[in-house]
């Protein structure tokens, strides 16, 4: 008995006495999924039509007048990309601009997403007022505030200069969304606060809030352990860092790079380098692969033990493994060779790097000064400093400052009163702040500790590499908060972190007691040399 297949057509050609002409054979039909016209990339298209804009934009053409030419093309999906690209170049006025004019339009209708992008680019370019109106203006438009605004809105305070305020602002706010069934924190919540209160070295609050995560029906994910660790690994509490990684662990998370990262940096600032390099092996034998923040991280740990072999076989690592070496890497080795009383590697690095004809950044022209006043070559970093423009490298006021306390804890008047000169005549005119830091510096390092200068001198390349580890984290936590939240805060607890980073490399100094009379008659004969320059 023959087996008919599902879909094939028995001939009727046998039916009937009648004879007929033979039909045409019936096509087969395929059970198979019916092939899907291919759909055209509306992502693509509007990116497109974005750098079209932007492009123009650029072009000293008035954007209302750009925007009106294409208004029957652009729609909110439009201006959310407008968004993204102008607060990229710090055009944030323009961003309110594109916002104006869609309120405007017939198709707008005012949402939730809408205000938190806005408030997220707003808190990107430090503009908390601008960040608040648009929070008010929000409400006013019928809109109620839920979890992903408030996330947005303490991220922008958390942009802000004065971070004990931001940090005050943002549990506020946390504490407030508690109170409000729509805008219950979430994890994406938790993460922002936790790298914000690690990167300010506050170890309370991060306990406080992962206690209160914990206590709560939010599951933690692998960037709230990363924060925590981090937190710990920052303050050299590595008993603690490990604890939670054990925890981590048992909730069957696995390590990332960010992990890896944060553990080989923590490691190292300890000098645990037997721990270090373990997690350096676990790193190449899993799916992850190194960055150069990994690499950069731990020649300047070594460096810092004055193990310049081990941080040259690191360096060799890195390029046998096809890496090219960034300006941070260069810096990295500078200073690890002056911290190795290889002032003569340092310096040839550097003079490589000249003549090279790859522009060089002030960094690692502070990187090279700093080389030589670590190691009492006020002399020799004074020449490269007058010689700097010859090569293309413009000193900024990082750069002032560093000389200036080197000069002032070297006690070389004739150096510091050249720098006072230079100074005057490129309008660099010195805060409280410029000369309170100098003090410190005298105040707090011993004359013959040049790894405590080191660590006091966060305009050097050692205050960016000191937090490669966690920079890393910093720029790969934006794609994991995407996934977690729908809406463009999220994103921000990475840039929370990196804001804060900056602004805490400063915490190595010891603070100047501005109310010790000792101080300000320090204080005031600084002022007193250099206005008796000008």
């Amino acid at each position: 008995m023959s087996s008919l297949s599902p879909c094939s057509s028995p001939s009727f050609g046998s039916y009937g006495a009648a004879t007929h002409p033979r039909a045409a054979p019936i096509p087969p039909i395929s059970c198979g999924p019916r092939p899907r016209k291919k759909q055209p990339n509306h992502n693509a298209e509007a990116r497109e039509l974005v750098r079209l804009l932007t492009r123009k934009i650029s072009d000293k053409e008035p954007l209302l007048k750009t925007l009106n030419k294409f208004v029957k093309q652009v729609r909110t999906e439009h201006c959310f990309l407008l968004f993204e690209e102008l607060g990229k170049e710090g055009n944030w006025l323009q961003c309110i601009e594109v916002f104006r004019w869609m309120q405007k339009q017939r198709w707008y209708i005012a949402d939730n997403g809408i205000y938190s992008k806005l408030i997220s680019v707003m808190g990107k370019r430090g503009q908390t007022r601008m960040a608040m109106w648009l929070f008010s203006e929000m409400r006013n438009a019928g809109c109620r505030p839920d979890t992903s605004v408030y996330n947005a809105l303490i991220t922008a305070h958390l942009h802000s200069r004065d971070k004990t305020k931001a940090l005050s602002k943002a549990i506020g706010y946390f504490q407030k969304m508690k109170g409000i069934e729509r805008c219950k924190p979430n994890i994406v919540t938790y993460n922002i606060l936790l790298r914000a209160f690690a990167q300010a070295r506050n170890l309370e609050q991060v306990s406080s809030l992962f206690k209160d995560l914990d206590e709560s029906s939010i599951s933690p994910d692998i960037y709230t352990f990363n924060g925590v660790m981090d937190a710990y690994g920052k303050n050299g509490m590595i008993r603690e860092m490990e604890a939670i990684l054990a925890q981590m662990r048992s909730s069957q998370y696995k390590p990332d790079l960010i992990t890896f990262n944060l553990l080989i940096d923590s490691y190292g600032k300890k000098q645990e380098f037997g721990k270090m390099e373990q997690v350096f092996k676990s790193l190449l034998s899993s799916k992850e692969r190194p960055t150069l923040s990994t690499f950069n991280s731990m020649i300047l740990n070594y460096g810092k033990a004055r193990l310049k072999n081990k941080a040259e076989d690191v360096f060799k690592k890195m390029i046998d493994m096809g890496y090219t070496p960034s300006f941070v890497t260069h810096e990295s080795l500078i200073f690890m060779y002056g911290l190795c009383d290889c002032v003569s590697s340092a310096v040839q690095l550097f003079d490589e790097l000249v003549e090279s004809k790859v522009p060089i950044k002030v960094s690692t022209l502070n990187a090279i000064l700093d080389v030589y006043c670590l190691n009492g070559l006020q002399q020799e970093a004074h020449s490269l400093f007058e010689r700097a423009k010859s090569i293309k490298i413009h000193p900024d006021s990082s750069t002032y400052k560093l000389l200036y306390r080197a000069y002032t804890k070297a006690k070389q008047k004739e150096l510091l009163d050249k720098l006072l000169e230079h100074m005057d005549e490129n309008g660099i005119i010195p805060n409280k702040r410029f000369f309170l830091n100098a003090l410190d510096s005298v105040a707090s390092v011993p004359g013959n500790s040049k790894s405590a200068n080191a660590a006091t001198d966060s305009n050097t390349a050692n205050s960016e590499y000191a937090n490669a580890a966690t920079d890393s984290n910093t720029a790969n936590s934006e794609s994991v908060n995407a996934t977690t939240d729908s809406n463009t805060s999220n994103s921000e607890s990475a840039n929370a972190a990196t804001e804060s980073n900056t602004s805490n490399s400063k915490s190595g100094h010891v603070s100047t007691d501005s109310n010790n009379p000792q101080d300000f008659a320090k204080l005031a004969t600084h002022v007193k040399n250099f206005l008796a320059h000008r």
